[in-house]
């Protein structure tokens, strides 16, 4: 009897359990395994803009530094105050110690402020001899801005540079100085307009030496452009975002002005570029219309792209939908690409733009090498010879027939002008 009141309330557990899990968690589960809503689609399936997510794309990357402390080892002060009273305390670059090495790796490593690891340059690499580091992103980024956490005291000029096409031509993003004119020919903290919104700046701001550790400079693509309120329809700052690598210059550095005095060697020890934290936030860019950015078989970074778009940006329409030139989605427009209309009669298209105005900018399209014995832009009625059988649809592949004995041009004539006829009203 106990053994069948055991039964019978393990199987009521069970029940209230499954019933529990199905009304509730159990919905869930299954409710998870569906697939999510499609970020590029609402929910009435109609496209809509989608954007990658925001991050920082330095994390985990390899950099390429032209100077790393450590090969041989050498020494190395950190320079601390209190008050008027400056100390140094020292101590050992090695590469082959891990305890003592400060590779590129630290720069976009996970940056714990708990467990701080810094990159560090050579020792006393002045002016104007200089220290870069280059990184690349993978693929073209459009970025909101660059960041640089230091270990040392910030750069007195430094620089930002940007390249869209893999590192083979660079562009200035940004200047850093207290002597802009004489260290990059630039006047210091020049207006920006929308006739220089793609025009780096240099700026004396964050060129401190204090603190001595722990400063910040943050580069913000967008601030104080007139036109980024408006980045929709800009594509001039579009094109100002848009990076594939960032390289960055360390031209000269801060000190105290004892590099030359008796104890020169110990002063000079203690001047060097190190930073803790290299970041670059911003999105994959893909035009609008993808929302994540994935590997492919080779590893190389491609937008996942919808719209009917192709293209490593989505910079492009797919084969066959060419109605529409192509255009970047927006807020208010997706500006999907559309097929080409040719009744199933052709695999090919182009697009015209002449007619696609003509058409009030609805359509472009013109099909190629029409089958099935049709002819026209759409393969839309019978080519020469042939009659169209009004007992199918004009996509059905049989619709044109064989040529008409006794009839023939007059017939295919008075055939076409029939369909133009019944099509324009």
């Amino acid at each position: 009897m106990i053994r069948i009141l055991e039964v019978w309330v393990t199987s009521v557990a069970i029940s209230l359990l499954v019933k529990g899990a199905l009304g509730g968690y159990g919905m869930s589960m299954f409710a998870a395994q569906s697939s999510p809503p499609d970020p590029c689609y609402d929910e009435n399936g109609n496209p809509r803009r989608c954007i990658p997510d925001f991050v920082n794309s330095a994390f985990g990357k390899d950099v390429r530094v032209s100077s790393t402390c450590g090969t041989p080892a050498s020494r190395y002060c950190a320079v601390t105050e209190k008050g008027e009273e400056r100390t140094r305390d020292c101590h050992t670059c090695d590469s082959g110690d891990p305890k003592k090495t400060h590779p590129p790796a630290y720069l976009t490593d996970l940056n714990n402020p708990h467990n701080l690891t810094c990159w560090q340059s050579e020792n006393y690499v002045q002016y104007p001899q200089n220290v870069t580091f280059t990184l690349s992103l993978g693929k073209k980024f459009e970025v909101t801005y660059v960041s640089l956490q230091f270990c040392s005291p910030r750069p007195e000029s430094m620089a930002i540079f940007k390249s869209m096409d893999y590192g083979k031509s660079w562009v200035p993003f940004q200047f850093y100085s207290t002597q802009c004119k004489k260290m990059y020919n630039k006047q210091n903290k020049a207006a920006i307009t929308k006739q220089n919104e793609q025009e780096a700046i240099c700026t004396d701001s964050h060129t401190d030496m204090h603190p001595l550790t722990g400063g910040l400079i943050a580069f913000s693509t967008l601030d104080g452009r007139p036109s980024a309120h408006d980045f929709d329809n800009s594509p001039v700052l579009q094109d100002w975002v848009t990076a594939t690598d960032i390289k960055v210059t360390f031209s000269r550095l801060h000190t105290f002005g004892d590099e030359n005095e008796d104890d020169s060697e110990l002063a000079r020890d203690s001047y060097f570029y190190a930073v803790s934290d290299l970041q670059v936030g911003g999105r994959c860019k893909c035009n609008g219309h993808a929302s994540k950015c994935v590997k492919e078989r080779e590893g190389n970074l491609v937008c996942e792209c919808k719209h009917n778009t192709a293209g490593l940006e989505c910079d492009r329409c797919k084969p066959f939908h060419y109605d529409r030139p192509w255009q970047r989605a927006t807020a208010r427009e997706a500006n999907e690409c559309v097929a080409c209309h040719c009744n199933l009669h052709a695999r090919r298209c182009r697009f015209n733009m002449e007619l696609y105005k003509l058409s009030g900018r609805r359509s472009g399209g013109v099909c190629l090498n029409c089958r099935h014995n049709t002819a026209g832009r759409h393969c839309h009625y019978c080519k020469e010879g042939f009659f169209r059988d009004m007992s199918k649809a004009i996509s059905h592949r049989r619709a044109c027939k064989g040529r008409v004995p006794g009839l023939g041009v007059c017939w295919v004539g008075y055939s076409k002008w029939l369909h133009d006829t019944q099509t324009s009203h």
